[in-house]
């Protein structure tokens, strides 16, 4: 994610809590390209601020 930060952002400690819960990169096919913790806060932005997805701000991923 770029340089913006939202108060909805998880912190590190928060983060390492769902690390574990996410599925491992597979060893075949593509690497995954898209950061995971930046699709987290964005799902998390959403939720917090009740957005439509297509109104979510830029620096989120696709």
């Amino acid at each position: 994610m770029s340089e913006a930060f939202y108060d909805s952002d998880l912190t590190d400690q928060e983060w390492q809590i769902i690390v574990p819960l996410l599925p491992a990169e597979k060893s075949v096919g593509r690497g995954q390209k898209v950061n995971l913790r930046s699709v987290f806060n964005a799902i998390v932005y959403r939720a917090d601020n009740g957005v439509k997805w297509r109104k979510l701000p830029k620096d989120f991923p696709a």
